[in-house]
């Protein structure tokens, strides 16, 4: 069963309460997601170190319920 967007949206702000949080189904599917996750307490981590986190933050549901999300993460700002 494919996973709802605002699962994935509250699953990144229950880990990450500042996050501003925009998801698109790029498919219309439920499977192919794209996420903006922007975030104070990225900064000073490098990119794949704010992916790790919002990666972290989805709970092992990435590649199973959760098919694809293409992931772009930033501080505020920027």
């Amino acid at each position: 069963m494919p996973m709802d967007a605002h699962d994935i949206e509250a699953m990144i702000k229950a880990a990450i309460p500042d996050a501003e949080v925009t998801i698109r189904d790029l498919a219309g599917d439920g499977d192919h997601y794209a996420a903006t996750v922007i975030s104070e307490s990225f900064r000073g981590k490098s990119r794949v170190q704010q992916h790790q986190i919002v990666y972290r933050s989805l709970q092992g549901q990435m590649g199973g319920v959760l098919h694809a999300l293409a992931l772009q993460t930033g501080v505020p700002g920027s």
